[in-house]
């Protein structure tokens, strides 16, 4: 059954849960979005999963999830599960299972002062890479309780293999920090999906300082 994309002045697509590949590849290159099969193929399954609890999803939505699902680093860790209590009596305590690049399952519990929280200290407990979360910020892409969240966060490495470098011109010395986002319709997903992304970022730096950015030590808040 074709599916007919109805755009609005505020870039809203009315969509189906039987929207093709075809139609999603269509309207992705209309927005500029040249991808290849296999990422096509990756976008279309999350797609269609926020088309079935929404109904419509926004020219913002699409972009959220191209963001989420393509550009990203090469995953050393993926979001297997996570499962949260959280409430007003006590700790939230997070239960989270991650997949290593190796196909191993790793799983582990931890509580916090909130939901997200103690989801980073149980992939901390995983991950076993100290790091300092910098910056944490979240947005709505589109307006009403079932709007994707986008979640950005900004890490520093507190390891010995933490490296400082010096600026030939001013003298100053930076450290390197590492960004991650993600989306999602559950903003503890959302948080969650961030995390691991700068996570992969900074541990592909032992490899390659391609995905790195640069902050002077002056700029940060102790």
């Amino acid at each position: 059954m074709a599916l007919a994309f109805w755009t609005y002045p505020i870039q809203v697509l009315m969509v189906q849960a039987y929207c093709g590949r075809h139609a999603l590849r269509k309207r992705l290159e209309e927005l500029g979005y040249e991808l290849k099969d296999d990422q096509v193929q990756s976008l279309f399954w999350r797609f269609k999963a926020v088309a079935e609890q929404k109904k419509r999803v926004t020219d913002a939505d699409l972009r959220a999830l191209v963001s989420d699902e393509v550009f990203q680093a090469e995953p050393v860790w993926k979001l297997g599960d996570i499962q949260v209590t959280c409430g007003t009596l006590g700790l939230s305590t997070s239960t989270v299972k991650l997949l290593s690049s190796d196909g191993r399952t790793h799983v582990a519990c931890s509580v916090g002062t909130g939901p997200v929280d103690s989801a980073y200290k149980a992939i901390d407990l995983i991950v076993k890479e100290p790091v300092t979360l910098l910056e944490y910020s979240m947005n709505a892409v589109t307006e009403g309780i079932d709007a994707i969240a986008t979640t950005r966060v900004l890490i520093r490495a507190d390891s010995e293999t933490t490296t400082t470098t010096t600026r030939a011109l001013t003298g100053e010395t930076v450290l390197r920090t590492f960004s991650g986002t993600g989306a999602g319709m559950d903003v503890v997903v959302s948080s969650v999906k961030a995390y691991i992304a700068a996570l992969n970022k900074m541990l592909g730096f032992k490899e390659t300082d391609s995905s790195a950015e640069k902050i002077p030590i002056s700029s940060l808040k102790i």
